[in-house]
């Protein structure tokens, strides 16, 4: 009886690591229908723009919309995945690779691709044609610089084992060198479902949206510091406090997911920027240390 428990015992722990990759797989799929969703916006764009009616830019903005959500729920299930092989101890070096390489699909291609067709494709045909192509040119090369910068942000935490950020925050604190990857595509798909997924019409908007994008990719480049939920103890007696705020925070998504996911990317991204600033402020204010005087023989 005890071989056939401790049998039982090893094959349950074997079925454990299968849902960490399960998460991991929701969130690949979350990123090939982000793409597709991106994809079929980008053709009713094109449609808006050889017509006269105004059905295939609601259709392009229904598809853009849905990609930034699947990009939304994509983060959530990103997260999950490492929560639950944490609790279950099913943490794996084939959960690992499986997870970076879901991650640059959903959060570098996914965004990248979704950021250019919604930035640029529905500029109006009145504009110079010469300086609309350039625009929609430069649109896809910063598609691809954060594609390219999240990437990079991925190896570079895969190949560190203790990183430290350039303004280091509070002794045993656990912080992000960089702005993490998924954060970086949830800052654009926020922006994206706060339009309700219209698709800008305006170069001015377009030149902005192109800075945006370019602006989250450095910070997932840079070694600024950036707050990780790993840092959050639960053993701790303020758990209370922080399941508290967890509902609140689930019940203002739910009623007003548009303007508290929106809030909630813009303050992750203005935080890692605000303690850089503070940092280098502080360590400026300081005055330097007095020369050491010489030593004078007798």
């Amino acid at each position: 009886m005890a071989d056939l428990a401790k049998g039982e015992a090893r094959r349950l722990r074997k079925g454990m690591y299968i849902l960490p990759s399960l998460f991991t797989t929701a969130n690949l799929a979350a990123g090939f229908y982000a793409i597709s969703q991106a994809a079929l916006g980008a053709a009713q764009a094109q449609g808006f723009l050889s017509s006269a009616g105004s059905e295939p830019l609601r259709l392009a903005a229904t598809h853009f919309n849905h990609a930034a959500i699947a990009i939304g729920f994509a983060v959530f299930f990103d997260g999950m995945d490492g929560a639950v092989a944490r609790m279950t101890h099913t943490t794996s070096d084939f959960g690992k690779e499986l997870d970076s390489l879901a991650d640059v699909v959903t959060f570098g291609v996914a965004p990248g691709i979704l950021a250019w067709m919604w930035g640029f494709f529905c500029l109006p045909l009145t504009l110079d044609g010469d300086f609309r192509d350039k625009l929609i040119q430069f649109g896809g090369i910063v598609g691809f610089a954060f594609l390219a910068a999240g990437a990079c942000r991925l190896a570079r935490f895969n190949i560190t084992l203790n990183p430290q950020p350039k303004n280091p925050g509070r002794p045993g604190r656990k912080y992000f060198v960089g702005m993490p990857i998924p954060g970086g595509a949830g800052c654009l798909a926020a922006v994206v479902h706060l339009c309700l997924g219209r698709p800008i019409q305006n170069a001015a908007f377009s030149i902005a949206w192109m800075v945006y994008i370019a602006a989250c990719g450095f910070l997932m480049v840079s070694t600024w510091r950036f707050w990780s939920s790993k840092s959050i103890d639960f053993r701790s007696r303020r758990t209370s406090r922080v399941l508290v705020l967890f509902a609140l925070t689930l019940a203002g998504i739910w009623y007003l997911h548009r303007y508290m996911l929106f809030a909630m990317a813009a303050t992750y991204m203005i935080s890692g920027i605000i303690s850089r600033l503070t940092y280098a402020f502080r360590k400026g204010s300081v005055p330097p240390a007095p020369p050491t005087p010489p030593l004078v023989e007798a």
